[in-house]
């Protein structure tokens, strides 16, 4: 057993131990040890407090999403509120016009009609008036008086018939 190259690594290791032992490396190690293990603590408390802080921003982007969002609807349904009343008031105008347009037509229609009735009136008048001093002259031919009636009577009748 102690010639064994085993068994002298193991003495070796085993006094080598000792004396960093004895010169306090076990101090130093265990203080490396300690440092270490508070290093990491610190960072999981770090990690912690960003990933807090991350899901705090993460809710409130969240938040302002869900009322960008119902505001986004809002605008949408005011203007679809506003085209729809948009469109019936054209309509309406639309309709308005061509209901004053109608009218103003029909107006100038009938102003045509009553027009059209009095020169087809006044034509059939005159037309009367000459068919009448053409069989008056016929009939009274030659008398001075005959003709002075005739005159007369052409204008009264000419004066009543405009």
């Amino acid at each position: 057993m102690f010639l064994e190259a085993d068994f002298w690594v193991a003495v070796s290791v085993l006094a080598f131990l000792a004396v960093a032992f004895k010169f306090g490396l076990g101090k130093i190690i265990a203080n490396s040890l300690d440092n270490r293990t508070k290093q990491i603590a610190s960072d999981l408390a770090e990690a912690r407090r960003f990933r807090d802080e991350a899901e705090a921003l993460l809710k409130a982007y969240e938040a302002k999403r869900v009322a960008a969002e119902r505001e986004a609807q809002t605008i949408i349904d005011t203007a679809r509120t506003d085209a729809a009343s948009a469109a019936a008031e054209a309509h309406a105008r639309l309709q308005e016009f061509v209901a004053r347009r109608t009218a103003a037509a029909e107006a100038k229609i009938a102003q045509a009609e009553v027009q059209a009735t009095a020169d087809v009136r006044a034509a059939a008048a005159d037309a009367a008036v000459r068919a009448a001093e053409e069989i008056l002259r016929d009939n009274l031919k030659g008398t001075q008086k005959a003709e002075q009636i005739f005159e007369d009577s052409l204008k009264e009748v000419r004066a009543q018939i405009h």
